[in-house]
């Protein structure tokens, strides 16, 4: 959780410190804080609203620990947007006020306000106080700034380059579609190991010595029955064949105490069709199969609960799981007698059953909350659509390349993917806001325009995200590589999409407004 909401508050800090880098440092603190206000007021509370939304509808999934995930990383950003607006700007206010006495940025001391030519660069640099933008008041033009006004706004605007870009992203958006039709789903239980432990050599182990058998699965009986009644009997056996006629079930492999039992009266002669006499001779097997009997629960004279066991074999993808789950739990829910099928794994195989409907379900709703949002707080039909489309865009990718980076679809994923889910709005957003709201005459000069204010922030955001993620990419364990993997393709797809695809596609869907308005 600590990662997300890093990435959020330091993303929203950055676009609020340039907001204010871009007021006139000669204007008093209120003023200044009035326009940081009036610039940021449009992206930030889009970005917070929908990465909230995002989260907390991760809360309607099946799982648990996706739940909590969801729940308090969706809080937590709430608290980041509250920071953001009155201890930011707090700090921001000081700062203004540091600014008007002209004192030092570190120690806070009154310093010159003009160069000294006699003194050393150092000096000059350390020792004397800001300079302003003499032309429009504000600070003076970062190179960032200058290099996104004047080199890749103009470069990226051109006719062959916007071709290449739409290329670029069609070859992208294959790859990933393809990539999502390959996507494997279950999770590789030696996985959850970290790399050194000795639970990884007996999952391979495992794997290469017993792969052709599946997990023992106990077949249960949870309520208390009357065995002794030869129909009931003729049920359970019924039952207990069609769970070994299953294709994954070996039945010479099976376990029966009650067929042990009936074999060991039919040759001894003896009644077993009485309460009394059933219950009466239920010892005389465990003398020649002591092993049977543990599989009998007696209290108070009543077998309160039994179980059988089966042997499943070829079980060797989640998918054959995933599948046999669902065959034996159907089997045994079809069953007159209350009969349950388990195992420890199930756990996991449960998971299998859920996953894809789930994130389909997350994905969907989220992009249909996203469009609403967009709809609500951004003045412009074709941008909010254009943001919900890199919504799409974004998921689509990252999850293609999940196929490529040998990552499965399973709720450690899930969890990730919720988070590009909350993410993949917040660049795109503020780029094409600041499309919409720039009041330069023609496209090309707007596109140029949101890069320029908006260009530098996004990198920003990119690196400080990159910085705290690539240490987990040497991480020991499959969760935190995971997590580097997905994070690392989501800001690879989300920084080209605001700074290559926004731009040209706003440029594309919004030449004829501006062909109508002229």
């Amino acid at each position: 959780m600590p990662a997300p909401c890093e990435r959020v508050g330091a993303d929203d800090m950055f676009i609020m410190i340039f907001c204010w880098q871009q007021t006139n440092p000669k204007n008093k603190v209120e003023k200044r804080m009035a326009e940081t206000y009036s610039e940021a007021a449009g992206s930030i509370p889009i970005t917070t609203l929908t990465d909230v939304l995002a989260f907390y509808i991760g809360i309607m999934t099946s799982f648990q620990s996706v739940k909590s995930f969801c729940l308090y990383t969706g809080t937590a950003f709430i608290f980041c947007y509250l920071y953001n607006i009155t201890f930011l700007e707090a700090v921001l206010a000081l700062n203004g006020k540091r600014e008007e006495g002209n004192r030092h940025g570190l120690i806070f001391t009154k310093v010159k306000d003009i160069v000294q030519p006699h003194r050393s660069c150092l000096y000059n640099l350390c020792c004397v106080g800001g300079f302003s933008d003499k032309s429009s008041g504000g600070e003076g033009e970062h190179p960032m700034h200058k290099f996104f006004r004047k080199y890749y706004g103009p470069f990226l605007t051109k006719i062959w380059t916007k071709v290449f870009v739409v290329l670029l992203y069609e070859g992208f958006l294959a790859s990933g579609i393809y990539g999502c039709t390959q996507i494997k789903e279950g999770t590789v239980l030696r996985n959850l190991a970290s790399d050194d432990s000795y639970v990884i050599r007996y999952y391979d182990w495992e794997d290469e010595y017993f792969s052709e058998y599946g997990p023992r699965i106990m077949v249960t009986i949870t309520e208390n029955v009357l065995y002794w009644n030869p129909s009931i009997r003729n049920d359970i056996e019924n039952r207990m064949e069609s769970l070994e006629n299953n294709s994954f079930v070996e039945k010479s492999l099976s376990e029966s105490w009650l067929r042990m039992y009936e074999n060991v009266a039919r040759i001894g002669s003896l009644n077993i069709d009485t309460k009394a006499f059933f219950m009466g001779n239920l010892c005389e097997p465990y003398k020649l199969f002591p092993e049977f009997e543990w599989d009998i629960d007696i209290r108070y004279q009543e077998i309160a609960a039994s179980h059988f066991f089966i042997q499943t074999v070829n079980v060797t993808t989640a998918v054959d799981e995933k599948n046999l789950l669902h065959q034996l739990r159907d089997l045994a829910k079809d069953c007159k007698i209350p009969l349950m099928v388990y195992h420890p794994a199930f756990i996991y195989y449960g998971q299998y059953i859920v996953i894809v409907p789930n994130t389909i379900q997350n994905t969907g709703i989220a992009t249909g909350v996203m469009l609403c949002v967009s709809l609500l707080l951004i003045p412009n039909l074709l941008c909010s659509l254009w943001v919900t489309f890199a919504i799409a865009s974004v998921i689509v990718g990252v999850a293609g390349f999940m196929t490529y980076w040998d990552v499965n679809l399973d709720s450690i994923s899930m969890i990730n993917l919720v988070i590009c889910i909350g993410f993949s709005v917040d660049f795109s957003a503020h780029v094409s806001y600041a499309f919409v709201s720039s009041e330069k005459s023609t496209v090309n000069e707007r596109a140029v325009d949101a890069l320029y204010l908006l260009g530098y922030p996004v990198i920003q955001g990119v690196i400080s995200t990159i910085l705290g993620v690539i240490v987990l990419s040497a991480a020991q364990t499959y969760i935190f590589r995971t997590f580097f993997k997905i994070v690392s393709r989501y800001l690879v797809w989300s920084c080209s999409w605001s700074c290559f695809y926004s731009s040209i596609f706003n440029i594309f869907w919004n030449s004829w407004q501006i062909t109508d308005n002229s």
